[in-house]
């Protein structure tokens, strides 16, 4: 009788210990996952379902989410300067982001302050002159990518007068109008680039006026610009002029569409995530990657481009790959200032937070 009443409470302790570990699988499995889902929030001043900007941004952070088994959570039509970004970070730190992505170059100016207030929250966002303890600037060498579009477009010109299209002058932009006349420059010299503001980066109106003063005014041959959308494409293709891309490689224009000057979004979005999973989120000022890695370059090419244009293009490529940046060497602004001298390379903190001037070769337009 001993041994039957041992037997007994050895299995009814069994019993019971299998009861237990059944119903923590089934009511408390996250005891034994190991790995964490991160929650990702992004900011967007435009729609998910556009092309350009908003949509390859989205597409690309879509992406990489996915293949690193994120989470996404997506805030749209967020305008700039309208008080929605704070508001739209709010609710995002509220719903469990852990890493906030702002993805529209004002974002980073108006929420400065309000990102001290969730030192938990990793923060990344689009503009060169914000950072604190947790925001990093993030963006491609975008200028690299400009400066290989400008060679097409300097060889391509019979009038010597290149049109650019541009929002705003601020870092960024002003960055890549001048890559860009350095690479129309390097092949041709006497070509001239002529930019008109929009105040804006989404305004078909303007965008498509601006083109037209430029194809009329200035006889301009060729275009290009920074804006979000291909609205400068279209009107180029209304005048019957060449045009360089920004963004994607839009399908269904003429040849008189070259190329674009494109990102490879996705590519990047993955190294930031990686580098929060190893508890480097943060860890400096700016991340800023370009050709090197195979981010940044030109998708797309008509029957205008020839074989000349690609081989200069490929011959600029491997000059920077091999340690000559686009800024390196004789550089003299269009007020006649040396800004950079004949062995200097001017420093990635003069090129993201000081650029407030055009190379020599811009001009800009005023009526």
């Amino acid at each position: 009788m001993v041994k039957i009443s041992k037997y007994k409470t050895l299995w009814l302790l069994l019993l019971f210990f299998l009861a237990g570990i059944i119903v923590l699988l089934l009511f408390a499995p996250n005891l034994f996952d190991t790995k964490k889902t991160l929650t990702i929030g992004y900011i967007m001043p435009g729609e998910i379902t556009e092309d350009g900007w908003n949509g390859e941004h989205y597409r690309a952070v879509e992406q990489a989410c996915d293949a690193q088994d994120c989470r996404l959570l997506v805030k749209e039509n967020v305008k700039e300067l309208t008080g929605a970004c704070e508001q739209a970070v709010r609710e995002l730190a509220a719903e469990g982001a852990q890493m906030i992505i702002l993805n529209s170059y004002g974002y980073s100016e108006e929420v400065k302050d309000v990102v001290a207030e969730y030192p938990e929250i990793v923060f990344y966002g689009t503009s060169s002159e914000c950072h604190a303890d947790n925001l990093t600037s993030y963006f491609a060498r975008m200028y690299q990518a400009r400066y290989l579009a400008g060679i097409i477009a300097g060889m391509q010109t019979q009038n010597n007068t290149i049109g650019y299209v541009a929002a705003m002058p601020n870092n960024e932009v002003n960055r890549g109008i001048s890559a860009f006349t350095l690479g129309v420059q390097r092949v041709n010299p006497e070509a001239e680039v002529v930019v008109i503001w929009t105040g804006t980066w989404d305004d078909e109106e303007k965008e498509k006026e601006a083109v037209r003063l430029l194809a009329e005014n200035e006889q301009a041959d060729v275009v290009t610009y920074h804006q979000n959308q291909d609205y400068v494409v279209q009107a180029a293709e209304d005048h019957g002029i060449a045009s360089v891309g920004y963004h994607q490689y839009y399908e269904g224009y003429s040849g008189n569409y070259m190329t674009a000057a494109v990102c490879n979004w996705k590519l990047l979005y993955q190294q930031l995530i990686r580098e929060f999973q190893r508890g480097k989120g943060n860890a400096q000022d700016n991340y800023w990657i370009g050709l090197e890695e195979a981010v940044v370059g030109l998708n797309g090419c008509s029957e205008l481009v020839t074989e000349e244009m690609l081989s200069e293009v490929e011959a600029a490529k491997k000059e920077i790959l091999s340690g000559k940046d686009v800024f390196s060497g004789i550089i003299y602004d269009n007020e006649g200032n040396l800004r950079c001298g004949e062995n200097e390379t001017i420093s990635d903190e003069m090129l993201l937070e000081h650029f407030d001037w055009y190379t020599e070769g811009v001009r800009i337009y005023e009526e």
